[in-house]
């Protein structure tokens, strides 16, 4: 619901309603609809960092660096197109969510990066952090435009967003 319209757009009524409880109900759940918001951001971090950290450590036990940023890109790609929804809320409703919460997701996000980065430099040596991280923000720009750009079939699609984003990491 917040996808499609927009977190302000949205009532507690609403929400109850989707989950077929009454709107107040959500309070015994939740202390308020940012808490609401709060939690499916921070999770949907959670996820990225945890699932990312696994996959990569993974592929990284077999020596091979590339492997794993391979399988860092095949992990965001499939969480990209599985969950466009969220994906539009975090671009657009991002100045909703709380104080806190934000700079929970902001560090959540930061670890991601930094996870990328890092397994990029093992492949190229010679770049900055800064320069990694850079091309790292770039590339999730590229895999993080599946609602505006997922205009094919999801298994075309994600070969599609895997080689560009191989192809982008390659070229830092």
């Amino acid at each position: 619901m917040f996808a499609r319209r927009g977190f302000h757009g949205v009532s507690v009524t609403d929400l109850g309603a989707a989950a077929g409880i009454s709107g107040p109900a959500l309070y015994k759940h939740f202390p308020s609809k940012d808490a609401i918001l709060a939690e499916m951001l921070v999770s949907i971090s959670e996820e990225l960092l945890s699932v990312g950290r696994a996959r990569a450590a993974s592929a990284a036990e077999t020596g091979d660096v590339r492997s794993a940023l391979a399988a860092l890109v095949g992990w965001h790609v499939d969480f990209a197109l599985a969950h466009k929804a969220l994906i539009i809320v975090q671009d657009r409703d991002w100045s909703s969510l709380p104080d806190e919460a934000r700079e929970k997701v902001r560090g959540l996000q930061r670890d991601y990066v930094d996870l990328w980065a890092t397994t990029l430099q093992e492949l190229q040596p010679e770049l900055t952090l800064d320069r990694a991280r850079a091309t790292v923000h770039a590339t999730f720009g590229l895999i993080n435009s599946t609602p505006r750009s997922a205009r094919v079939p999801d298994e075309e699609m994600r070969d599609l967003l895997a080689e560009m984003a191989m192809r982008a990491l390659d070229a830092a």
